[in-house]
Order: C-alpha cells, then structure tokens, then sequence
C-alpha cells in the first residue's frame, strides 16, 4: 500500500525526510504541491480548488487506494482530495483537524496574508530576505536545520505569491464548511487526527478532539511536540504513524 506524504506552507518536502527515515518502509511518496518545492504549471490556480484538482490528479497516477497524509495545507488539500474522491483513499491522516471547527479563527499570520496590501508587502519582504538569514528563524520555530535550509532556499516570489491566493481562498467560513463536507460522506476513508499539542496554528487540542469526534476518527496525541512534529520527534512521528497505518 502506498503512503503519499503531503507537506504544506511555507514548507518544501524536506519537512518529512527525518521521519521517513524512522518509518523503515519502501512504499513512502511525498508530493509537493505547485509552488510548494515544485513548480507552477502554466494556468494553474492556487487556490484551495486548483490544489484539490492537483492532488486528485496525482493520486489518480498511484497504484491505490493510497494512505494519504497531509500536514498543514497538505492536510487541507488531503481532506478535501479525499472527499471528492473518498475511493482513492484508503485511510487519512491530518494535524489541522481543529481549522476545520466552525468556531476555528485562523492565526495572526494567514490573516495577515488574507489582507490585501499587508500580504504583498509580508511575502516581499521575505522573498527580498536571503535565504540564510531565514534558516535561524524556522529553526527556532520548531524545524531542523536541513529542513529550514530546504525551506528557505524553496521560499520566494512564486511561493509567496501562491501563499496569498491559497489563504485568500480559505477564508472561514470556508474551512468549516469542507470538513462539514467531509463529515456529510456517506463512507469516509478511515481517519487518523494527529494532535500535536503545541501546535498553535491549528485551534488547539479540544478543537481536534471535537472535530475528530464528528469524523469518528481515531486520535494521536503528541504531547511536547509542535507544528512540526515530524521533524522534532521523528521516531515518535514514525511509530505513531506506522501504528495506524498497519
């Protein structure tokens, strides 16, 4: 079976390489989405629907149904692949279930990129940082250096500029409503919610809880770890992972 890693933003798929190294498998993929450590095909649009069309796209070119694993928006595009098209996913698993709440609110910084004028002038500063003086900050913010360095050197103008029209096309009450879809499935892919605890992008754990709960999703509590648990507890990440996986 297939397991098809999806990393989200700003990130490229580096993210995933600690943890593939723990989870002792052959049959891991990871997919960058357009922009993402991947280029833009010409007339794509990065919106939550082009990225849902791209995904559905690439499952349909994978022997499946897959095992399909989403962080960030690569959990986003995940859960909305997987409901419109539930037969080519064998399970899911996500650690954004709480963005899908309908009292979710989303974080000071994708509000910041939701506001026209603020976030071209956020994505600009950032492309005109060199890449360098970037890698220290992702650090401190939870990455591993190698994983910083990937994702700052894959950070610019094309990334920032799918950054604004992704986040501008998933204002709430948006997010609640796709995984109100999800919810409405008749058959859902077997679910497993990853709750990392100090994860402060996603709503907090009793959110998940709660969302996991209208999914009747299994729950993965990483407590310590934060928005980027695979890469600050790699081993934990693998085994958690392979548990529900196999």
């Amino acid at each position: 079976m297939t397991v098809v890693l999806v990393h989200g933003v700003p990130e490229a798929a580096a993210i995933w390489d600690p943890m593939i190294a723990e989870m002792d498998r052959d049959d891991v993929v990871t997919l960058s989405p357009p922009g993402f450590g991947a280029p833009v095909p010409d007339g794509f649009e990065p919106t939550s629907d082009g990225y849902r069309d791209w995904l559905v796209t690439e499952l349909e070119q994978l022997d499946g149904p897959v095992d399909l694993v989403g962080h960030d928006w690569g959990a986003g595009h995940a859960l909305r692949a997987a409901t419109a098209r539930p037969e080519l996913v064998r399970s899911l698993v996500t650690d954004i279930a709480g963005t899908a709440s309908g009292t979710y609110e989303w974080h000071d910084m994708a509000q910041v990129w939701q506001t026209p004028g603020e976030g071209e002038a956020f994505v600009e500063a950032v492309a005109a940082m060199p890449a360098e003086d970037r890698v220290p900050m992702l650090v401190d913010a939870g990455m591993t250096e190698a994983g910083a360095r990937a994702c700052a050197e894959a950070n610019g103008p094309t990334m920032g500029a799918c950054i604004l029209t992704l986040y501008r096309s998933a204002v709430q009450p948006r997010m609640s409503m796709w995984g109100d879809e999800f919810t409405a499935l008749e058959r859902r892919p077997r679910t497993l919610v990853v709750i990392a605890h100090d994860d402060h992008y996603t709503g907090g754990p009793e959110m998940a809880r709660s969302v996991a709960a209208q999914w009747g999703a299994d729950v993965a509590e990483l407590d310590g770890l934060g928005h980027w648990w695979m890469m600050q507890d790699p081993a934990r990440a693998a085994a958690t992972l392979n548990a529900f996986l196999n």
